[in-house]
């Protein structure tokens, strides 16, 4: 009951935040501009237009989620939310997981209303988005919402402020979608070639944007893409036991950021 409690109050938080309807502005232009290039292509299966806008998408919803996540934890320590929270009888799970699921309503509405205007728009021009294709981007930003709020919460529990947030989070979403490949590379560089595809596999797993975009790619059709060294993620991915593998790896990846957070936060409040 205290879960859903803390998540109303996440929700009413969130959307009295003005950094909430600055990203809610910034994704709405940013759909906008998506369906500029969808307008110039049918995007019947995966196409360059389709990676296009998957990768347009990875660069502003992870640094939107990891900086609204991890504010909206931080702001709990600078304000004396939480102190005020810590003299009820609420447990740190129960807290961090109303925070999660507060802040991913608010995510989804603003993701949502990205992708209204763009929809509307695109019908009233005469150039919108099929529904399919509006479902799979929706699908898509979901999931990356989901994944990196996770890593939001786990670095606000870690921070002390939203300057200290600003930064672990900041390096995090550069990490993760500008300075992955480059990692990637040069780690897969050192190993044995026998090494590789077992290293790529576990290197992927531990990044979730890359996970998710590989993922919804197989399913567009696109995996021919991605080379022979993922010629087993195209494999299991359209098996039937592909969509239950990837839903357990998703929640897993969420249950350890999550599990790891509460653990910092409840070695922060015994210690306080």
């Amino acid at each position: 009951m205290n879960v859903f409690i803390i998540a109303l109050r996440e929700i009413k938080l969130g959307f009295r935040n003005p950094w909430a309807y600055s990203f809610l502005a910034l994704f709405s232009f940013f759909s906008l501009a998506l369906l500029l290039i969808q307008s110039q292509s049918s995007l019947q299966g995966y196409t360059h237009t389709t990676g296009t806008m998957l990768n347009l998408i990875l660069y502003l919803l992870p640094l939107m989620t990891l900086l609204l996540g991890s504010f909206a934890v931080t702001a709990e320590k600078e304000e004396g939310g939480w102190a005020l929270l810590s003299t009820y009888s609420l447990s740190t799970s129960s807290f961090l997981l109303g925070k999660f699921i507060g802040l991913f309503v608010v995510l989804a509405v603003i993701v949502a209303f990205g992708y209204g205007i763009s929809g509307v728009l695109g019908a009233l021009l005469g150039q919108g988005f099929t529904f399919s294709s509006l479902a799979f981007f929706f699908a898509f930003s979901l999931l990356v919402v989901f994944l990196f709020l996770g890593v939001a919460i786990w670095i606000g529990t870690l921070s002390r402020n939203r300057w200290q947030a600003l930064t672990i989070g900041v390096s995090a979403w550069f990490i993760y979608i500008i300075g992955w490949s480059t990692l990637l590379i040069s780690v897969l560089g050192w190993l044995h070639y026998s090494l590789i595809k077992p290293a790529l596999i576990g290197l992927t797993f531990l990044n979730p944007a890359e996970l998710v975009r590989i993922f919804m790619v197989v399913k567009m059709g696109g995996g021919s893409i991605f080379g022979p060294e993922y010629y087993q993620w195209v494999t299991w991915i359209q098996s039937p036991w592909g969509v239950p593998i990837f839903i357990l790896a998703c929640l897993l990846w969420v249950a350890i950021a999550l599990g790891t957070a509460m653990l910092v936060w409840e070695r922060g409040r015994r210690r306080g």
